[in-house]
């Protein structure tokens, strides 16, 4: 395979599909990104990749465009096509449920993506946060962003933790399905279903993560309303609900002495209590089902 020695996106606006299909690409190339039109020889030198421009989409010669796509096609951004030239595309159809509403926006654009998702137009603009405005306006006021600069490194971390959450899920599901401890709490009023994972060494780095994708994986969402798995920040155990199952409420346990925070909502607790008793325990005082 040719090296890569550049990537070139579009001029002008900057939209989190190009922000995001340079990230995934700077994180297996470390080039610079030049933001203008491509000449007609780059697109056919496979050592520079074009991105969301160039009206070609063309895998072997990394050229990631997608505006040539006729209108009624299904909507894929530039993204969805890096993430498909990286072989990761179906994995992040599957776990990033953000990746649709974002090429619904690109393609679709505002209002079309909110009446697909079921809600208001504004809601489309409510979800923005200045991480977004800030990161996709200096992408867009830049005309060449290089190793080193702030914005190359931000993006480089963004793409790495992308292809790593993806490259890696199948072994935390993995993990977790070797580990996992299906319990049945009852308490007199009936009983609910929890996924335990146990503390290991070495601890997985996210592992409330892990298990709810096996949760996913292994169909179970119907059955499962509580989590608890290994707090990262101390010795004991994080509870929380599955899909905010609406039957846990851990503010009913947020006066226990081994309880340090219970979220005022209810929807997750941090134990100190390490005992598989004692967690069972907590459990069954926060479940309130009638």
């Amino acid at each position: 395979m040719s090296s890569v020695e550049l990537i070139v996106t579009h001029p002008g606006s900057a939209h989190k599909d190009d922000f995001l299909a340079c990230s995934a690409l700077l994180a297996l190339h470390e080039v610079a990104i030049e933001r203008r039109d491509p000449e007609e020889e780059e697109l056919r030198n496979p050592n520079i990749c074009v991105v969301d421009v160039g009206h070609e989409h063309d895998p072997e010669r990394r050229n990631f465009d997608h505006h040539q796509f006729p209108r009624d096609h299904p909507p894929i951004c530039a993204l969805s096509l890096v993430l498909q030239y990286i072989g990761v595309y179906e994995d992040a159809q599957r776990f990033c449920e953000w990746l649709e509403p974002a090429e619904w926006l690109d393609c679709r654009g505002p209002k079309d993506t909110a009446e697909y998702l079921g809600v208001g137009r504004d809601i489309i603009n409510k979800l923005n946060s200045p991480i977004d405005i800030t990161l996709l306006r200096r992408f867009g006021l830049s005309s060449k962003i290089e190793p080193g600069q702030p914005l190359w490194e931000i993006m480089k971390m963004v793409g790495a933790d992308l292809l790593d959450f993806l490259k890696t899920l199948h072994a935390r599901v993995e993990f977790v399905a070797q580990h996992a401890e299906h319990w049945e709490i009852e308490n007199g009023k009936g009983s609910f279903k929890v996924i335990y994972l146990p503390r290991t060494e070495p601890l997985p780095a996210e592992p409330s993560m892990g298990i709810v994708r096996y949760v996913e994986e292994q169909g179970l969402g119907e059955e499962v309303i509580g989590l608890v798995y290994p707090d990262r920040r101390g010795q004991g155990y994080g509870l929380s609900r599955y899909k905010d199952h609406p039957d846990l409420d851990f503010t009913r346990i947020e006066a226990e002495d081994d309880v340090h925070f219970a979220h005022k909502k209810g929807f997750v607790a941090k134990t100190s209590a390490t005992e598989v008793l004692r967690l069972r325990e907590l459990l069954q005082i926060a479940w309130q089902s009638e």
